[in-house]
């Protein structure tokens, strides 16, 4: 039940924000950007198993990519998802082929060490990226042809959140399909499943690069918002970021992994605007509670205080 609920009341409490803060659509909209690329990496550890602390690659390959379309080839939106979602998904199958053969420790150096590499590309192709100074210029067609990008951010906020409800979507249906369901074997033991015949390296190769290509799509989304792309794009604390939003909310469920981004990001955003020095220690004291109290994340909240009923009611 929980499963078919938690869409519908995120994509309500999105709406409500929406009319709640309606200064602040710039902060949503981040928001929204945010949970695109958690959701991509909840698709790649969540599912398919996979530790990495480089998703910023591929969100950074989108947004270049997305910019750079829009500067020379087409502005269009819908087409700039497209061509980042495609840049997405070919750097991280590329890079997948040689990073997915590692395991453990290795594996995490190796996602670390793509986006630094891709870090290091943009930083010195200054003629075409921009380089520190960022890739500027970016000029945006109206969405559809027919809802233009404002100051205020009423088109960029509904944009990113019909972005969001699509990729939701689509991950719903792939992981309930038999590839998400291998996937779930896959993470949980990878040998019973090469035992009946699974290729797990080709699997997991695949889930990398569906993850890479929606990682790629929110780089465009936050190009195509911002029309700026800065070497930001690849930071590992961008990846880091990603990966603490995904466990505050739970690792393999598609709603705790937005769940997570917004609390993370509303608590982000109170507690750097009340002590901008020691904000970390508020996240620090945040991510402490979830790992020790809920080690399966805000979303087993619900079962947790069902549990603690039925032990008061049994007392």
């Amino acid at each position: 039940m929980m499963n078919r609920i938690a869409p519908f009341a995120l994509l309500a409490l999105a709406v409500a924000l929406y009319f709640a803060l309606p200064y602040n659509l710039a902060f949503l909209t981040r928001i929204l950007i945010m949970a695109v690329l958690v959701l991509s990496l909840d698709l790649v550890l969540g599912f398919a198993g996979i530790a990495t602390l480089g998703q910023a690659a591929f969100y950074g390959a989108g947004a270049y990519a997305a910019g750079l379309f829009a500067i020379h080839a087409w502005a269009d939106p819908i087409a700039g998802l497209v061509v980042a979602g495609v840049a997405g998904a070919v750097l991280a199958f590329i890079s997948g082929l040689i990073v997915l053969r590692a395991h453990g420790l290795t594996l995490i150096m190796l996602t670390i060490a793509v986006a630094a590499i891709c870090h290091e590309i943009a930083n010195k192709a200054r003629d075409v990226t921009g380089g520190a100074d960022g890739l500027r210029g970016i000029r945006m067609e109206p969405v559809l042809g027919l809802f233009e990008f404002d100051f205020v951010g009423q088109t960029g906020f509904w944009y990113a959140l019909a972005v969001l409800a699509a990729v939701f979507t689509f991950l719903t249906l792939l992981t309930r399909a038999p590839f998400g369901l291998s996937l779930r074997g896959i993470h949980e033991s990878p040998e019973r499943m090469a035992a009946i015949g699974t290729s797990v390296y080709w699997r997991r190769v695949a889930a990398y690069t569906l993850g890479g290509a929606i990682a790629g799509v929110a780089g465009a989304l936050s190009a195509q918002v911002t029309q700026l792309v800065s070497l930001e794009s690849f930071s590992f604390t961008l990846s880091a970021e990603a990966l603490i939003m995904l466990i505050l909310g739970g690792t393999g469920r598609l709603y705790g992994a937005v769940l997570g981004t917004l609390v993370f990001m509303f608590v982000h955003h109170w507690a750097a605007a009340n002590d901008p020095f020691n904000w970390l220690f508020v996240i620090g004291a945040l991510v402490l509670a979830v790992v020790f109290f809920l080690p399966r994340g805000l979303v087993a909240v619900p079962t947790a205080l069902k549990r603690l009923g039925g032990q008061n009611a049994g007392s």
